[in-house]
């Protein structure tokens, strides 16, 4: 039997290490939560890592937009009885994204080799994920191949139009305060230097205000750099961190509990896991697997924690209303939904009018989100430029004064 090396957490938090004998780590994970542990890493004990450059940043992706559209005619092609193979050759000349190109060309070779259309997505992991791959396998077993290509392109269409609104609502104040440092940064540097050669042929002594902001420039101007390594060091730090188990644990549980992205954050999770839960199940998916697979697309290590939780409940033979109702970022409308679609043998239906609930609720809080994040903004990037603008004024009002 082999020994697992693991990271797990007390109900309280705390982070434990240890090692647990077990047959596979899905055994492992079942004896850490019959002590009351919450699994955060498993590995194999004496297992070596592999040091492997990540060089994912630099392959040409497929455009989800063009994966929705090829997905759709794929399904128009199947329902209109064009063999599979014949409809790779179509789609391949259809696109005119170059990586997707290959992939249909690679996939095409192997479906005349003998190999099963899922299997040969599945060997193109860079273009098609793992809901993909296993949604096609139970059309492919099923017999209802164009249904489920249907259900794909609608789900990616729907995912798309979600994230963006999430991201828009979350990039346009970052947008907006990066774009205002870097005036603000200018202006320290170049205009109030200007103006401290101005002042310094008066011979008088200048207001306290002014000499505070001059003190700040010449600071900023001497160790621009400084501030310059300190910003991206901070970036990279913090993006690394989060790159943790820990570290992604500890952010993600920050931001869906922030005041005023927190909601935004937690309806757009729950969005995800049950838009994807739903479309899997309905597929014909496992729900230990479509488990598996909506908790990595849910956003947030927080709900995906429920999920897991929730998988390994159901692999006991228990509810999957217990996990997911002790998570406080869950509500309990959602819990309530699963738990009566469990009952009666219709989740995907009950987790889709959750999809679109949550879904409507983002559009609705990425307008109230935007109302309030303008004006905000506008305060304060007026109140820190008025501010400068003061402080380099009030010696040109003494002098004016003086000489009247």
């Amino acid at each position: 039997m082999p020994t697992f090396v693991f990271q797990a957490k007390q109900l309280g938090g705390k982070v434990l290490k240890g090692e647990i004998d077990a047959e596979n780590d899905v055994e492992a994970r079942v004896k850490l939560r019959a002590q009351h542990l919450i699994p955060v890493r498993i590995s194999v004990k004496g297992q070596k890592k592999e040091f492997n450059i990540d060089l994912s940043f630099f392959k040409p992706n497929v455009p989800p937009k063009e994966l929705q559209i090829m997905t759709r005619q794929f399904a128009t092609l199947i329902n209109s009885g064009i063999p599979v193979v014949q409809s790779m050759d179509i789609l391949q000349g259809a696109t005119k994204c170059v990586p997707l190109q290959k992939a249909l060309a690679d996939i095409k070779e192997r479906l005349e080799s003998g190999k099963k259309l899922g299997d040969s997505l599945a060997a193109n992991g860079n273009v098609f994920d793992t809901l993909y791959v296993n949604m096609v396998k139970a059309g492919e077993e099923g017999g209802v191949l164009d249904t489920i290509l249907n259900r794909l392109a609608t789900y990616i269409e729907k995912a798309v139009k979600l994230k963006s609104k999430i991201t828009g609502a979350l990039w346009y104040p970052a947008g907006i305060m990066m774009v205002a440092s870097i005036v603000i940064f200018a202006i320290m540097t170049y205009v109030i230097p200007k103006f401290k050669e101005l002042f310094s042929g008066t011979g008088k002594e200048l207001p306290y205000l002014t000499q505070v902001v001059i003190a700040m420039s010449d600071w900023v101007s001497e160790y621009w750099w400084f501030v310059i390594l300190v910003v991206l060091g901070s970036i990279g730090g913090t993006v690394q961190y989060y790159k943790t188990p820990i570290g992604r644990a500890k952010m993600d549980r920050w931001f869906i509990a922030a005041p005023i992205f927190g909601p935004l954050i937690q309806k757009g999770a729950i969005a995800r896991f049950s838009r994807t839960l739903s479309t899997l199940l309905s597929s014909g998916v496992g729900i230990i697997e479509a488990l598996d697979i909506a908790a990595k697309v849910a956003g947030n290590a927080t709900i995906e924690t429920s999920l897991y939780d929730a998988k390994d409940v159901i692999s006991e033979g228990k509810s999957i209303v217990t996990p997911l109702a002790r998570n406080k970022y869950i509500p309990d409308m959602v819990v309530q939904m699963v738990g009566v679609g469990e009952q009666t043998g219709a989740m995907d239906i009950m987790l889709e009018k959750v999809a679109d609930f949550y879904e409507d609720e983002v559009d609705y809080a990425v307008g109230a989100l935007t109302s309030i994040m303008e004006p905000a903004l506008m305060v304060v990037l007026g109140g820190i430029i008025a501010f400068l603008v003061i402080a380099m004024y009030l010696p040109i009002f003494n002098l004016a004064s003086g000489f009247g």
